[in-house]
């Protein structure tokens, strides 16, 4: 396997990529901005996991992308959604995944790290999708990723496929997994917001939350930085 990485720097990206270079080789880790509210904090964070990793890194803006998206992962002037523990897996979180919804992130995403591995030979794309994200977000999904690699045959000449690691695995498993390897977790950023700590009241904060707590293991970054 020699793949081009979508990192975010959240902890499924960090754990898929730290994994696909134990199995293979990245040669590139892409990092998008596309006018986040943590966007800042995101690209800080992957360029020092691609430092640990030895990956080179590149960042892709995307200020149109900016342009046409309303929901409150990009527009300050929505309040972000914040869920109780109790509500990760009620109808609740359907709500709070399209309050954050970025219109064809993934396919957007996808496509350009698609471009990027024909041109540089590489055969696999690295995602860190995950089965509790797939519950609401359906481009994080197993049906996406078979969709996309159908389209991705007729797209590139070389045959360019997703290599989703994490697919079946929940955010609990994710974590367990990433400590095992030693995946840089103490710089993975999984906040909505981009200040200075991350704000431990979003619903991605949670999640990542009660994935270290359900281990009984310490947060790296949490750790890291004090928490």
């Amino acid at each position: 396997m020699r793949g081009v990485a979508l990192l975010s720097s959240g902890m499924d990206s960090v754990v898929a990529t730290a994994l696909a270079v134990r199995e293979g080789e990245v040669t590139l880790a892409l990092t998008f901005d596309y006018g986040q509210r943590a966007a800042e904090r995101e690209k800080e964070y992957a360029a020092r996991v691609c430092e640990a990793l030895k990956i080179e890194h590149r960042v892709i803006a995307l200020p149109w992308l900016k342009e046409i998206t309303y929901t409150a992962l990009v527009a300050e002037k929505e309040a972000l959604p914040e869920l109780s523990p109790e509500e990760l897996d009620s109808s609740k979180a359907e709500e709070s995944a399209r309050r954050v919804w970025v219109p064809n992130r993934n396919g957007v995403f996808i496509n350009i790290a698609a471009s990027f591995a024909e041109a540089l030979g590489c055969d696999t794309i690295v995602v860190g999708f995950d089965a509790e994200e797939a519950a609401t977000f359906p481009d994080n999904s197993r049906e996406y990723v078979e969709a996309a690699n159908k389209a991705l045959s007729y797209s590139t000449l070389s045959g360019v496929k997703i290599y989703a690691p994490l697919i079946d695995k929940n955010k609990s498993e994710i974590a367990e997994l990433g400590l095992k390897i030693g995946a840089p977790l103490e710089w993975s950023w999984s906040c909505y917001r981009g200040e200075a700590k991350p704000c431990l009241r979003c619903e991605s904060c949670l999640r990542r939350a009660r994935a270290f707590e359900s281990i009984a293991k310490k947060d790296p970054l949490l750790e890291r930085l004090g928490l």
